[in-house]
Formats: structure tokens, sequence, C-alpha cells
């Protein structure tokens, strides 16, 4: 759980004031290399080109780090195994970085500027096709989406299986994106891979919201969502992060106008993009409460 903690904290430090450098580590040339050789020597009507294809993508890189983490926990009382955690770790999270991605919407000088700087935000802008200018209501469901896929999704399969974990979640993702060059049944596959990974964490970051935000609020809108269905489906992560902005934004208000602040039934000025400021600090609550809770298990090792 230490490792776990160290971890993160250096992903998201060294991903803030240090972008180049992270940009520079977090280089998957590699991987696209291999899943366009694979393509290149097997052919796309066998296993290969199959929805279990994608295995052949994943497996080998894997292995090569399970191995590594087997080997290097024993000795020196594991400090080996927790810098290659903290590595994998670091090279497994974003590639973007989320917050700089918001910021630079929200203090986008014009629309142009602030649609253009939506784009970071793809593929998790759902129903936005190329060239449309996302609307603030559209980006708000894709800072969770992206949340769930930069941050959260390495950090819970970490958690669960270590380095392995979380290289699992980000080669799993690479394989399933939109230009990802597996034949197009493999993709399918590396897409159901991606979803069933995804569930259980979207189903984690909702009840997480429901916590630090409106409880309601978050769970008539997981319901609405389709979140009770066992379906591998993550949208109501999106839904429920909309329904938890809004109200937060309708709380705001209220409190504005309790102040004497306002003019009652003129809405009040919150700057370009109240809603996506709203949802990046829901997103931060999100990730300290799973901190804290990472952090008092790491105390309770420590005194047990």
């Amino acid at each position: 759980m230490f490792a776990t903690l160290l971890a993160v904290v250096v992903a998201l430090v060294l991903g803030h004031v240090a972008p180049a450098l992270a940009a520079a580590v977090r280089d998957y040339g590699w991987y696209q290399g291999w899943m366009r050789w694979l393509d290149s020597r097997f052919t796309g009507d066998g296993f290969w080109g199959g929805p279990w294809g994608v295995a052949l993508a994943v497996l080998p890189p894997l292995l090569l780090v399970a191995l590594l983490q087997l080997a290097l926990d024993g000795p020196l009382f594991g400090l080996p195994a927790l810098l290659f955690g903290v590595l994998v770790l670091f090279y497994a999270w974003g590639p973007r970085d989320l917050d700089r991605d918001v910021d630079t919407i929200v203090e986008a000088p014009d629309a142009s500027s602030r649609a253009a700087a939506m784009e970071a935000l793809r593929p998790s802008l759902r129903g936005v096709d190329a060239g449309a200018v996302p609307t603030e209501a559209d980006a708000i469901p894709a800072v969770f989406r992206a949340a769930l896929r930069r941050w959260f999704g390495v950090l819970f399969w970490f958690l669960l299986l270590g380095a392995f974990g979380a290289l699992l979640y980000r080669l799993a993702a690479l394989a399933a994106a939109e230009d990802s060059p597996l034949p197009a049944g493999t993709t399918s596959g590396a897409r159901a891979l991606q979803a069933a990974l995804d569930w259980p964490v979207a189903q984690l970051m909702t009840l997480s919201m429901a916590l630090v935000g409106d409880f309601d609020v978050v769970v008539t809108a997981w319901k609405a969502g389709g979140g009770a269905a066992f379906a591998l489906d993550a949208d109501f992560l999106g839904a429920a992060g909309r329904a938890s902005v809004r109200s937060e934004l309708a709380d705001e208000a209220a409190d504005y106008f309790n102040d004497g602040l306002g003019t009652p039934g003129v809405a009040p000025d919150f700057g370009p993009m109240p809603g996506l400021r709203d949802a990046m600090g829901l997103v931060w609550r999100i990730l300290l409460a799973w901190l804290a809770v990472i952090a008092l298990f790491v105390i309770a090792g420590w005194v047990g």
C-alpha cells in the first residue's frame, strides 16, 4: 500500500511539474510497433483476427513485467520492487495531464481556442463528431471518463495486481484505441477487455462521488444510467458526474444569493466553464478519498 501511495504522488507531481519529462517517458511507440509487427505476421482470418487475438498483443510484455515483479520482490527488503512499481505506475499513468488539459480549456481566451483545447479530452468526448464544437455539457462527463482512463483505471489495477495490473490496463487501452493497428476483430476483443477492466473502477468512482458529493443525486443518476445493471458499460459514470456537477452548481448559486451577492432571478457569473471547473474539483476529491483510504491501510500496517 505504501508503494501505491508513493507511486501516485510521484505520478501526479512529475506529470504536473515536468510534463515534457512525462511525455518523453510515456512513449508507447514500441507497443504500436509490436502490434503492427504481429499484424504483418499473422492473417486476419485466424486466431489473430478474432477477439481473443488481443492476448497475443498484451501477454508477452505483461509476462516480462510479471517476471521482473516477482524477481525484485525479495532482495533488499523489497526496495527494488517498490522502485519498479513506482516507475511502472508513472509510465502507465496519463499519458496526458488531465488537470492541465482542463485548466487549458477553462482559461482559453476565446471560443475557438476553447474548442481546440477540448480536443485533448478525446476519445472521452462521446457522441461528438470530429470537427464538431464540443459544449460544456459534452465536456463534463468527458472529464470523468478521462479520469477513469488516465488515473483511476491504472490506480485500481495497480492496487490489485501491482505493476502487472497497471501495465495491463494501459496496454488494453492502447489496443482498444481508435488508431489501433489491430484488425477489426482483434480491436473488438481489446475493447471488450477494456470494458471489463473499466466497469469495477467506474462503480467505485461513482460510489466515491456519492460519498464526497450529493449522495441522493449521484445514486439516482447512477440507476438511471444503468449502473445497477450487470452490463460492462461505464456510461453511468458520466451521467452521475453530470448530475453531481449540476447539483453543486445549483448549491453554489443558492449560497451566492443567500449571501446577498447577487440579484434573484439573474444567474451568477462564475466565470467561463464553471461546470468543467467543478467536475475537475470533484475528480480531485474522489482521488483524495481513494488516497485517504490507502493511507489508512498504510498506517494500519505500520501500527500492526
